[in-house]
């Protein structure tokens, strides 16, 4: 075992040394003498305050960049740099900016480096950012009860009716399950692949969605895999849960960062068709369990397993997250729930052969929960 390791060291040591000779050596910058330095800056979040806009932004490019003038609507504008002085590669800083800003007016912010260039950011509509601890902490916290507790919980209340249809329906079910899980898996990728286009270029947003996607999936699925028998039962209801409440905290980020935004009419809309949505997760999680009988207690830890996530990301996005960590919150939510669109894929598959899975009740099943998902979606 040491022997091997030791081979392995030792191209490992080659790679660092060389790495570190080129980094040392800088060869490359006689390719380009004298050229001017390229510069990126990305605004990540923007919190407003009684007359100071506070954002903090992320520097990349090839040299150090220096923050010379902040200008806010055509005007230049003092402002306060914290940690001060040149951002190197990927450091971030907070800028404070005294400023009458209006509510509910549009606010244009430019930051100019240095070397003139210029980087844009648009307060679209301002509103001071609610304080978590303060005087909006029972409308959030109703906020987030409401977009994901209750409506699960309502779902789930169509247990004792998915039981009394029978082992037979119980296939039609899981496949209607699967239908709203490729739906949410759809939609949690596209939201996740939107916030990363606001992510700096050297992040990879993009692909960092979809690593996070898959390195979880694969997790839960070693999780789901390390007993002697797949999950089933109340555990595979477990599994749809967490996926559904990881979904459910990327709802409650866009939810969160719309009132935050002052955008407080499209953040009403946007609970509304949450509620209505989100009762057909309720059905997803219930219908494993229609050959069991679960107690009351399960029922609740399920519904607190896929709603209270929705919760916690109504107050997060409320205090305007990085679009960043927006993008690997949807891409792990998207990684659990293709991880319980296989195992439910693999229980019927177990249950009446892989000829089963083309058959006309498992296929008119998954076209129903993908036609309900996109029904109650219009409302969102």
């Amino acid at each position: 075992m040491l022997r091997a390791a030791a081979y392995f060291a030792l191209p490992l040591a080659t790679l660092a040394a060389l790495v570190a000779l080129l980094v040392w050596l800088a060869p490359f910058e006689a390719l380009t003498p004298g050229a001017p330095p390229v510069e990126s800056l990305a605004f990540e979040t923007v919190r407003l305050e009684p007359g100071l806009i506070r954002a903090r932004v992320r520097a990349d490019g090839s040299g150090p960049v220096i923050l010379a003038q902040v200008h806010v609507d055509g005007a230049y504008r003092s402002f306060r740099q914290t940690p001060p002085g040149p951002l190197d590669r990927l450091r971030s800083a907070e800028l404070v900016i005294p400023y009458p800003w209006v509510e509910g007016e549009a606010h244009h912010v430019v930051a100019l480096t240095s070397s003139g260039a210029t980087f844009e950011h648009m307060i679209e509509v301002a509103q001071m950012t609610p304080d978590p601890f303060g005087r909006q902490t029972p409308m959030l916290l109703l906020v987030g009860l409401l977009l994901g507790l209750a409506p699960v919980s309502i779902g789930l209340m169509s247990f004792p009716g998915l039981r009394a249809l029978g082992p037979r329906a119980t296939g039609f079910v899981l496949a209607v399950t699967v239908g709203l899980l490729i739906y949410l898996l759809i939609d949690t990728l596209g939201e996740g692949l939107e916030a990363a286009e606001t992510v700096l270029d050297r992040f990879r947003g993009g692909t960092l969605v979809w690593v996070s996607a898959l390195a979880t999936a694969a997790i839960l699925t070693g999780l789901g895999r390390s007993g002697t028998k797949p999950p089933h039962g109340l555990t595979l209801a477990a599994f749809i849960a967490l996926g559904i409440g990881l979904h459910n905290l990327g709802e409650g980020l866009v939810v969160g960062a719309a009132f935050a935004s002052g955008e407080t009419a499209l953040a009403a809309f946007l609970v509304v068709g949450f509620v209505i949505h989100n009762v057909t997760e309720g059905f997803g999680i219930a219908a494993p369990l229609t050959g069991t009988r679960p107690p009351l207690a399960a029922f609740a830890g399920l519904a607190a397993l896929a709603g209270l996530p929705a919760l916690a990301g109504v107050f997060l996005g409320a205090q305007v997250v990085s679009p960043l960590w927006t993008a690997v919150c949807f891409g792990i939510g998207a990684g659990a729930i293709a991880q319980v669109i296989f195992e439910i894929t693999a229980l019927l598959a177990r249950q009446g052969g892989a000829a089963k899975l083309a058959g006309a009740s498992v296929l008119g099943g998954v076209t129903l929960g993908l036609a309900v998902m996109y029904a109650t979606a219009l409302l969102v």
